[in-house]
């Protein structure tokens, strides 16, 4: 964040559920002059984030003053003006037939030489592949203390509604929207992060 979002940086948190990207970025920031933008269409997301904001506000934490939480649906907020957007595990619940058009969106309200950050889980071209990660996946929630149960229900709670892709439709997807050295600079099982620059 601190290479890329200057002075009158305008940073978009899409998908922000609680705000740990938002609050992740605002720290390591050597300057106040920067607003963060974060969006979620969760009104009990907002909702939770607002109050988070609220009361870091009260103990004097500068970090929240610049942070406007917004409750929208991102295929209708307006990008404009940004040194960096994070799309952290979102992309994959928005159906595919809008995602190009939501990553173009993106590209255009981006200033030149601004930063991407896209994290999502993925599927492997070959099927075999994709039920190892899926199943060592599985395996390591275990070991944090899920019961098959619970990853079971789960797994079906997200079926048809979590919709993955490959990294290479990632990648075609975000070079056809205009964004150059798009590249994994992060991956561990069946989830990635990408960079990608305009």
């Amino acid at each position: 964040a601190e290479r890329y979002c200057g002075a009158g940086s305008t940073i978009y948190d899409l998908g922000a559920s609680l705000g740990g990207a938002s609050f992740a970025v605002a720290q390591q920031l050597p300057h106040d002059d920067y607003r963060i933008i974060a969006i979620d269409n969760s009104e009990a997301m907002t909702s939770r984030l607002s109050a988070k904001l609220a009361a870091l506000g009260e103990i004097g934490s500068k970090e929240t003053s610049r942070i406007e939480c917004r409750h929208e649906d991102l295929r209708d907020s307006k990008i404009e003006d940004a040194s960096m957007v994070i799309l952290n595990f979102t992309l994959q619940f928005i159906e595919p037939a809008a995602r190009e058009t939501l990553m173009r969106k993106i590209y255009d309200g981006m200033r030149p030489g601004g930063l991407l950050i896209i994290s999502e889980k993925i599927q492997f071209p070959d099927p075999a592949l994709n039920e190892l990660f899926i199943d060592l996946y599985h395996r390591f929630k275990e070991t944090q203390g899920y019961s098959k149960l619970e990853i079971s229900q789960k797994r079906a709670a997200l079926e048809n509604v979590l919709i993955p892709e490959t990294l290479a439709a990632h990648r075609e997807r975000l070079n056809g929207a205009g964004f150059h050295s798009v590249d994994t600079w992060f991956q561990c099982f069946n989830f990635a992060s990408m960079v990608a620059f305009k």
